[in-house]
């Protein structure tokens, strides 16, 4: 499993943490707060591999990732270090239900999978990029705060949101935003996860490391994979997969739990 992990992020440049987060909870029975953590480790090196064999291309503009990195990776530490363990464990209650920490992180995430999907079945129109365009710094600050905070709650890289707003807000070609992505991905997710390091989190290290190593594996598997395979065709796929797993996951724990 963490194979294809690695994978879908090789195939796609995306969606690592859509498939490792569900199956740290369900299949190896880690707790929520602890999977988003070992998710953030796991996606943040395993995007780092994939970025630098980007940059290796000349596909990454560091100029883009400074300036909608170091708001994301400040947001993401924030929310790693001081939100997320000052969440009550339990939120509310009533007689036939309970609102838990547990619950909430992972309803969150099944409503960003869906939303992930929903980019993945769509084709996206990339937007006409003009040279002589001036970048909304305002606006690309304000959305890496944004992204930062969900990916820090949810434990996701956010790829599938860091895309699209390098595409529209910063002006970037598709390959390049891509690239660009990836090294964005991987500070923002490896910074947070120095958020849990510090805290109480007790870290399988021996079982994180192993993951990872697996995912790494994957990446250049699913590389492979892209190169004879459409892309739009695995995005759709991948994104109907994605879609029915969030409304699993909303129905297991609000309705099943």
């Amino acid at each position: 499993m963490a194979v294809f992990v690695g994978i879908t992020l090789g195939m796609l440049g995306s969606g690592g943490s859509i498939l490792s987060v569900p199956i740290l909870v369900y299949v190896m029975s880690i707790e929520p707060t602890l999977a988003t953590a070992y998710s953030l480790f796991i996606i943040g090196t395993t995007s780092l591999v994939g970025g630098i064999h980007k940059a290796k291309q000349k596909l990454v503009d560091y100029k883009k990732v400074v300036l909608f990195g170091i708001p994301a990776v400040i947001s993401v530490f924030i929310t790693r270090k001081v939100l997320v363990p000052r969440i009550p464990d339990v939120i509310f209650s009533t007689e036939h239900f309970t609102l838990s920490k547990s619950i909430l992180i992972m309803v969150v995430f099944a409503i960003v999978m869906i939303i992930a999907s929903v980019r993945m079945i769509k084709p996206f129109k990339e937007k006409v990029v003009f040279e002589n365009e001036k970048l909304n710094y305002y606006k690309i600050t304000l959305l890496g705060i944004l992204i930062g905070l969900l990916s820090g709650f949810v434990g996701a890289g956010g790829g599938f949101l860091i895309v699209p707003t390098l595409l529209l807000f910063a002006k970037t070609p598709m390959k390049m935003a891509v690239g660009t992505s990836l090294f964005i991905v991987s500070s923002q997710s490896l910074i947070g996860f120095t958020g849990d390091i510090t805290g109480n989190q007790i870290i399988n290290w021996e079982l994180l490391l192993f993951f990872t190593l697996a995912s790494i594996f994957g990446i250049f598997i699913g590389n492979f994979i892209s190169k004879k395979v459409k892309e739009e065709k695995l995005k759709t796929g991948f994104g109907w997969f994605v879609l029915t797993m969030g409304i699993y996951i909303i129905l297991r724990e609000i309705l099943w739990s």
